[in-house]
């Protein structure tokens, strides 16, 4: 695993922007200084695997800035994106020894790391870690199913609406508001990448995306700065009739 050293500036608990997000987010003062005492920060350029899939994980992590692929390849050589990690998502497993995918920094990505030991014995002790992390995978599993809907079911269009709402909601979610109305950032993925995650071809990526544009559903700066001027209407492009409301 190629490493870099964590900037200077890395965010201490008490100013951190996933906060409210991450698995420490129910933990006390004390609790989080038990956390504090066991972590240390990871950084990773643009195209680096951070964990290969069979690894052996000595350490479990959330993702403060930055966006992750979680990635699969398959007997034939073909890889198969099967998630995306957005800041405040956890890496690893307690009581798992290896890793089940690749995962690989779409962008450039720091992680809060705890060694996984030291992370395993101080969730018996605080349930609020527990907890969380018992929502937090909740919380996967529900995207995990939503995604096979949107893979399984809907058409090039939908699929391209429903990857530009689920970026949409976490943007706003990180930002402690519900995802309506106008909302703006910057998608973390290349047209190829969206094109092999979603199981399209690049080209067919591309048309859809100046669709929607053409139709004013979205708004380009370059090829990666979206706005979407109103994520209701962008929702009903995606097929999606729930409200998506605010992510905790």
């Amino acid at each position: 695993m190629s490493l870099h050293e964590a900037p200077l500036s890395a965010p201490k608990c008490g100013d951190c922007p996933i906060r409210h997000r991450a698995v420490c987010a129910r933990c006390e003062s004390d609790e989080l200084a038990s956390l504090d005492a066991i972590k240390f920060y990871r950084s990773f350029e643009a195209g680096q695997t951070l964990i290969w899939s069979g690894d052996r994980m000595d350490f479990v992590a959330s993702v403060v800035t930055g966006v992750a692929t979680l990635t699969q390849v398959l007997e034939d050589g073909r890889t198969q994106a099967v998630g995306l990690l957005f800041p405040s998502d956890f890496v690893g497993r307690p009581g798992r020894d290896t890793a089940p995918y690749n995962v690989i920094a779409t962008t450039d990505l720091l992680m809060c790391c705890f060694r996984k030991k030291p992370f395993e014995e101080l969730m018996g002790r605080t349930p609020h870690i527990g907890q969380r992390l018992l929502e937090m995978t909740l919380d996967e599993l529900d995207a995990a199913r939503e995604w096979m809907l949107i893979l399984g079911r809907k058409t090039a269009r939908e699929k391209i609406a429903s990857l530009l709402a689920i970026v949409g909601r976490r943007e706003a979610s990180l930002h402690l508001r519900a995802p309506r109305g106008r909302i703006v950032f910057d998608l973390p993925l290349t047209r190829e990448a969206m094109a092999d995650y979603l199981g399209l071809t690049l080209e067919t990526v591309s048309r859809q995306i100046s669709a929607l544009k053409r139709d004013g559903i979205i708004e380009l700066s370059g090829k990666r700065h979206v706005t979407i001027p109103n994520f209701d209407r962008l929702m009903e492009e995606a097929g999606d009739d729930s409200d998506g409301g605010l992510v905790v």
